[in-house]
Formats: structure tokens, sequence, C-alpha cells
């Protein structure tokens, strides 16, 4: 069994920008109550017509140029997205076709804003054990095509954008030390897009009634992933053998800036270890990790040998939690 790394990192968001002014004039709302109860402050959206595969194929573009390998060698490509171009095709399929990563098998995986942590356990897999030795992982999301603008309850909290890493295997004692996943279907409900899957097709009754628009329950999620940010990271670190002082820096899922608050108090991690991007942002979903991860690297905040926990919480109920020792040297063949 090889140890798995990321070896390249990419990100792109969308030029457009919509503060908390610009919705003031949308919805009713204003920009103190949104930054006091969030800590957003403008989120990125895509134009209409550029679909999450765009934003895609131009992260894993970045993140294949950062890792210096070409197209040609990458042999699995997997997004991880609730926002798809289609119910099928795949996104990846798409996003490995305009990559011209011609050898690449490819598919979707669906965790909502859990899913790029699921993505990476997952392709970390097929490295380990040898199947392959290059997979490009992407996070991406178009939220803003699945909100409704007139609920003020969700459009002020959720942006677009894609990041995305390429695995291969590392030097035994780096890469990815650990993972802990979970789910919970009878949450389900708490946060869903209830109409368009084959439970309840698209109709015109459906579309008046908003029902291809995100919908959620906040207070019952924000007591849900305060609790489990928090157990994941613990039991994350005891898989690895570490303890909250191994920790070099702590990139939670970018939801709100409360949640992200309440579980670092309670984890009793350092502030200043805590990566947060969210006031630029917005919530990206499956993207909002990978972002940040970019982010961080290229800010000179990662270094060889840091001990990196990722952690997510969605729809679905998912939740996730990786712990990572950094290094982008690839094992020699």
């Amino acid at each position: 069994m090889f140890s798995v790394g990321i070896v390249g990192m990419g990100s792109y968001v969308p030029e457009n920008v919509i503060t908390n002014l610009d919705l003031e004039k949308m919805v009713d709302t204003n920009d103190q109550w949104i930054t006091s109860r969030t800590g957003i402050r403008k989120r990125h959206i895509a134009p209409k017509d550029m679909p999450v595969s765009e934003l895609c194929y131009r992260a894993g573009l970045r993140a294949l140029e950062n890792a210096q390998i070409a197209p040609e060698e990458v042999d699995l490509i997997i997004v991880a997205t609730m926002t798809p171009d289609y119910a099928f095709p795949a996104t990846a399929c798409i996003v490995a076709d305009r990559l011209g990563a011609k050898k690449a098998a490819a598919f979707d995986l669906e965790a909502a804003c859990t899913g790029f942590i699921f993505a990476v356990a997952t392709a970390s897999q097929f490295v380990a054990t040898g199947m392959y030795k290059t997979v490009l992982v992407i996070g991406g999301e178009t939220m803003s095509k699945i909100l409704n603008w007139e609920d003020r309850s969700t459009c002020i909290l959720f942006g677009d954008g894609a990041g995305a890493a390429v695995l291969q295997p590392v030097e035994k004692g780096f890469g990815f030390l650990s993972f802990e996943l979970g789910s919970d279907g009878s949450g389900g409900k708490l946060l869903s897009q209830p109409a368009g899957g084959s439970k309840c097709p698209a109709s015109l009754e459906t579309v008046e009634k908003n029902l291809h628009t995100l919908q959620m329950q906040g207070r019952d999620v924000y007591k849900f992933a305060v609790r489990n940010m928090v157990d994941v990271s613990v039991n994350v670190l005891e898989k690895a053998g570490l303890g909250k002082d191994d920790v070099d820096l702590f990139i939670p899922h970018q939801a709100n800036i409360r949640i992200i608050d309440a579980a670092v108090k309670r984890l009793g991690i350092s502030p200043d270890k805590v990566i947060m991007n969210l006031d630029k942002y917005g919530n990206m979903s499956a993207a909002s990790i990978p972002v940040a991860l970019d982010e961080s690297f290229k800010e000179g905040r990662i270094a060889e040998g840091d001990r990196i926990v990722m952690v997510g919480f969605g729809a679905g109920l998912t939740w996730g939690a990786c712990v990572l020792k950094w290094t982008k040297v690839g094992l020699k063949a």
C-alpha cells in the first residue's frame, strides 16, 4: 500500500461578485445583519451561461499545472458536486474531455458540502492500492443556480467556485494519515432540494412552489454542524495517533463564522491555526475546503511536514474529516 498525498492544487471563482450591499437591494436584509450572523461580506456568482463544469475545468487545469502533470497522465477524475451540469452525463466526464484527459476514468460523487472530503477519501484508495497513480479530485459548485433569491434566509449564504487537488503516491509517513466519514439520512430533510429527482419530478407545480431551490432548517443544521464538526475532528485525530496540539492548520467547511467559532472553541484549537475565507466567498459547498487549502498554500501558510485537519459537514446529513501531513513531492517511479 502506497502513502497518498496532494502534489498539486488549483482553484477558480467567477469574476462577478455580489456584496451584502447588493443584497440589500434584492431582499429585506442588511450588511450588518449578514456580517454579524454569518461572517460573509461577499460571494462570487457564475454567469447564467457558465455551468459548474467550466469552474471545475479551470480549477483542474490550474491544479495540473501546479503539479506539473499533463492531462494525459491522469488516470481518474472525480468531481464532487451537488450542482452538476446535468443529471447525466457526469460532470467529471465533461471536465475530462475539456482537459484532454484521454486516458482517465471519470465519475461524480455527491455528498453535498462534505463532498471534497468524501472524494479525496475515495481517490486515495485507488492510489494507495496501486490501481492508479494520478487522480484529479475537484470540488465544484454553482450554488447560485439553485437558490431562491427571494428567500433571505438562504440566498445570503452561498457562492460559486471550484477547488482541485492532484493525488499521487508520496513518501511513507507523509500524505493522508487518517479519514473519518459519516452520515445520518434521518436528517436529510433539514437541507435539501426537494424537486427534480425521481421522487418529485419536474412539473409546473414544482417550479411554481420553488421546490427546485435549496430548502434549509437553519437552527437544526447549526446544532448538527457544531456537534459533528467537533466529534469527527477528535475521531480523525485519534485515528492518526495525534492530539489537538499536533495540528498545524485547521481547515473547516466555510459555512458560517458562528459554527466555526463554536467548534474551534470546543476543540481547543488556537484560532491562529484556523483558516477562514468565508467573508470573501460565502458557503461554496464542496468547493469551500479545496479553495481554502489552495489559498493557504499560495499564501505560504503551509510548510513541508505540517499536519492539516480538514473537516466538512452538509446535506445528507453527511460529515467527514481527514488528517494530511503535507508534502507536494510525489514518490519517484
